[in-house]
C-alpha cells in the first residue's frame, strides 16, 4: 500500500490520458476534483490486489457518455458518490475498495475521488488497459464477469439501477438513459471480488500511467524531446507527425463519433492520414488503408509537449504527433479480441498487431 500525493496524481492523469487513446473523459477535470478531494477528506490509499482479501467486493466508479459535453457540464462529484452508494446498498454488501474499469483519463481518477471521500482504497488496476467505448468492452466480459447490478446516476439526482441478461444489453439499455440525461452520467459496475479481479483484471495500470506521466514530466523540465522519452519509457511506435486539416466531430447516441485528417511534416510531409475515433482513437488509416486499430492504443500529442489531446479537443491547426502501442497481450485472446476486433467497429479488416507493422 502506499499514498497517492498531489503529485502523484499530477502524473497519473497525464499517463492515464496517454493510455486512455483519446477517450475517458477530459483527465484535468478528473485531476481537479481528485486533488480538492484529498485535500479535504485525506489522501488516497492504493492497494494490489494481493492486499485484499480474496472475498472483498471491489466496484468500479467511472464516467459514461460523449466526453465532449464534459467542457460545458462538469461532474457534480455527489452523483458518483450516488450511484456508487446505490450499488451497495442494492446489493447488501459494503464495497471494500473502488477501482478504474478503464485507464483513460477522467476514468482513470473518478475512482480517487470516491475513495478519498468515502474513505476506501483504491487498487492499482482496472479491466481494460486502456479505454473503449462501449461497457461489454471490457476483460471482465471475456472472463465471464457480469456488468450488473448496474447503478448511474445525473446531476440532477436521478439515480437507476438495472440487471440485465449480459453486458452488450447493459450497454444497450445505459446508452439510451444517457442521452435522457444529458449525454453524460457516472456509473458504478462490474462489480466483484477481488479473487475474481485478479483473473479478469490487468494489474498495475495506475502505476503504469504515473510512469508514463512522469517521463514526460522530467522529460520537459530537462528540455528533452518528451514525445521521444514517452515512447522510450513504454515501447510505443511513432506513427505520424503531422497538423490537423480538418475534424468532423459529432456528438451521436451519446458518443464523439468522427474523423480527423492530418497532413505530415518534417519527415512525413507530403503524406495525409486519417484518425477514426468513437469516443476513443480506433483505428489510423493512409488514403483507405487501416495501418493500426483497436485493441492496440492510438494516441495523439501535442507535437511539443507530448500532452495527450483527448478527442474532444482536437482543433484545426494542431501539431500533434500520432503513437501507437501494443495493447496488454490478454487482448489478443480469442474471447477477448471478439469483443473489440476492428470489425466491431465497422472497419472490415484483419487486426494486424502494431509492431508487426512498426517494430
Amino acid at each position: 500500500m502506499r499514498l497517492l500525493t498531489e503529485a502523484a496524481i499530477e502524473d497519473i492523469a497525464l499517463g492515464a490520458a496517454v493510455l486512455g487513446t483519446g477517450g475517458g473523459g477530459d483527465p484535468y477535470i478528473g485531476k481537479v476534483m481528485a486533488i480538492e478531494a484529498v485535500r479535504k477528506y485525506g489522501p488516497v490509499e492504493l492497494y494490489t490486489l494481493d492486499e485484499m482479501n480474496e472475498d472483498d467486493l471491489i466496484v468500479p466508479a467511472a464516467g459514461m457518455g460523449a466526453p465532449v459535453v464534459l467542457i460545458e457540464k462538469l461532474p457534480a462529484g455527489d452523483d458518483m458518490i450516488r450511484a456508487f452508494e446505490a450499488l451497495g446498498k442494492y446489493m447488501g454488501k459494503t464495497p471494500k475498495a473502488t477501482m478504474s474499469i478503464e485507464a483513460g483519463g477522467l476514468n482513470s481518477i473518478m475512482p480517487m475521488y470516491v475513495a478519498a471521500r468515502l474513505r476506501l482504497p483504491m487498487i492499482d488496476a482496472d479491466g481494460m488497459g486502456r479505454a473503449f467505448p462501449e461497457i461489454q468492452m471490457t476483460l471482465f466480459t471475456a472472463h465471464g464477469i457480469t456488468a450488473t447490478p448496474f447503478a448511474m446516476s445525473d446531476e440532477r439526482g436521478n439515480t437507476i439501477l438495472m440487471e440485465t441478461v449480459n453486458n452488450k444489453w447493459t450497454e444497450t439499455f445505459a446508452r439510451t438513459l444517457v442521452v435522457h440525461m444529458g449525454a453524460m452520467s457516472m456509473i458504478a459496475l462490474y462489480s466483484a471480488t477481488a479473487k475474481e479481479i485478479k483473473k479478469a483484471g490487468i494489474p498495475g495500470t495506475i502505476s503504469l500511467a504515473e510512469k508514463i506521466g512522469k517521463s514526460i514530466r522530467q522529460a520537459r523540465q530537462e528540455e528533452a524531446n518528451p514525445v521521444a522519452a514517452l515512447c522510450k519509457s513504454v515501447g510505443a511506435f511513432l506513427l505520424f507527425k503531422g497538423k490537423l486539416s480538418d475534424v468532423n466531430r459529432r456528438v451521436e447516441g451519446g458518443w464523439n463519433l468522427g474523423e480527423a485528417k492530418l497532413e505530415g511534416f518534417d519527415e512525413y510531409a507530403g503524406a495525409t492520414h486519417t484518425l477514426h475515433f468513437q469516443n476513443e482513437n480506433l483505428a489510423f488509416s493512409k488514403s483507405g488503408e487501416f495501418l493500426v486499430t483497436a485493441p492496440d492504443l492510438i494516441t495523439v500529442l501535442d507535437v511539443d509537449t507530448a500532452e495527450p489531446i483527448t478527442t474532444e479537443h482536437l482543433r484545426y491547426g494542431m501539431r500533434v504527433a500520432v503513437i501507437g502501442l501494443p495493447c496488454h497481450p490478454a487482448w489478443r485472446e480469442p474471447k477477448a479480441l471478439e469483443l473489440v476486433h476492428p470489425r466491431v467497429f465497422g472497419y472490415d479488416i484483419d487486426y494486424v498487431p502494431v509492431e508487426e507493422r512498426y517494430g
